[in-house]
């Protein structure tokens, strides 16, 4: 899939999870170098927030957006992914109330899986995913532009249909 950033085209690594398919099972890092798996997550819906790197400004509001938007969501987690380092996470961390789990793609594993994979750049693609309490993908947001934010609304709106199902 093809991406730019500031108008540059990057190519990702292969395909992505389309909406209706089971979301890729995965083991991450926290800030606390624990382990984290989407089937601890099960039956809850999840915001997957997946951006290049948290030093920078989009990629920062992308983050502090889904963590302060996520604390209005009763039952859904926000998991905000990137491939820095657990240090560069922790800084940027350090200045917010963190709600949001923050992981560390150390390896990579996890942008390749999902075909967000930017060989070129060693980044992982801006995009949001929301699953429901089942696992599966309900809406997809592959951000074309690396430097322009997600659709926020969008994105919240269908985490909070997936709520509203749980009622």
């Amino acid at each position: 899939m093809d991406v730019t950033m500031k108008g540059e085209k990057f190519q990702t690594n292969g395909p992505v999870p389309e909406v209706g398919e089971n979301a890729p099972s995965f083991n991450l890092k926290n800030l606390h170098n624990e382990d984290v798996k989407l089937s601890d997550y099960e039956g809850e819906v999840v915001i997957l927030s997946t951006f290049p790197d948290i030093t920078t400004s989009t990629c920062a509001r992308q983050t502090d957006t889904f963590n302060t938007e996520g604390k209005e969501l009763t039952n859904t987690t926000v998991l905000s992914i990137s491939a820095n380092t657990v240090e560069e996470q922790e800084k940027w961390a350090q200045a917010k109330e963190v709600d949001t789990v923050l992981l560390h793609d150390r390896d990579r594993t996890f942008a390749k899986e999902y075909g967000l994979y930017i060989e070129d750049m060693d980044k992982i693609a801006r995009a949001v995913f929301v699953l429901n309490r089942q696992g599966q993908i309900v809406y997809r947001e592959i951000v074309k532009e690396m430097s322009g934010d997600p659709n926020y609304e969008e994105a919240l709106s269908a985490a909070r249909h997936e709520e509203a199902e749980l009622s």
